[in-house]
């Protein structure tokens, strides 16, 4: 069970940023910090395309609305990575199975996308770009530092980690009647430029 802290810290950094946990975990293991990484994660072609995803990723998570759109394409992409990420850090150690581990590693990613996904709806309902840059920051900070720290202390990140998901929970919850709003608004305004072409064209409105 030794590895099911670093398995979960993993999973809930994996379900904010996949790449940069590739990233991260790669360029650890390559360069002897822990013995802990596979060596799948740290050949170099596996670090360049996890590089330069995270530079997609850096540059969409910060764009109103596309970083939603973002999320929504990553909705099985960063659980599925949670879950082989936690597969092949258990079968290193040997101390956990990789079915478990890939359970445990892909709940994690899920809920926490869900987390960061919801997030991003509510702070879309600010018509200013600026807090989709200081959270994105935030969340690409938050994902290095806690990965970094679960190098060193796996079992104390996992603590962070876990509290920092139930806080998220809580605060979708809490947000979630401002993103239906918002939704509802987006429908309406969607249906109100459909009507306008169409009374533009002179025709009448499609059923």
């Amino acid at each position: 069970m030794s590895v099911l802290p670093l398995v979960f810290t993993s999973g809930w950094a994996s379900g904010i940023n996949a790449y940069a946990v590739v990233l991260l975990l790669g360029v650890f293991g390559a360069t002897g910090l822990t013995d802990e990484v596979p060596a799948s994660l740290q050949r170099t072609d596996v670090l360049i395309a996890a590089a330069v995803l995270f530079l997609c990723e850096a540059v969409a998570d910060k764009i109103p609305y596309v970083d939603s759109l973002w999320d929504t394409v990553h909705t099985v992409i960063r659980p599925v990575a949670g879950a082989v990420i936690g597969a092949l850090l258990a079968g290193q150690s040997g101390s956990l199975s990789d079915l478990a581990a890939g359970a445990v590693g892909g709940s994690t990613a899920l809920a926490s996308h869900f987390v960061k996904a919801g997030t991003r709806m509510a702070v879309n309902t600010s018509p200013e770009p600026f807090s989709n840059i200081v959270l994105s920051t935030a969340e690409d900070l938050g994902v290095g530092g806690i990965v970094t720290f679960a190098m060193f202390n796996p079992q104390a990140a996992a603590v962070i980690a876990a509290v920092l998901l139930l806080i998220g929970l809580a605060l979708i919850v809490f947000l979630w009647s401002r993103i239906r709003r918002f939704r509802r608004r987006r429908a309406q305004r969607r249906e109100e430029k459909r009507l306008a072409a169409a009374r533009t064209a002179g025709g009448a409105p499609p059923g």
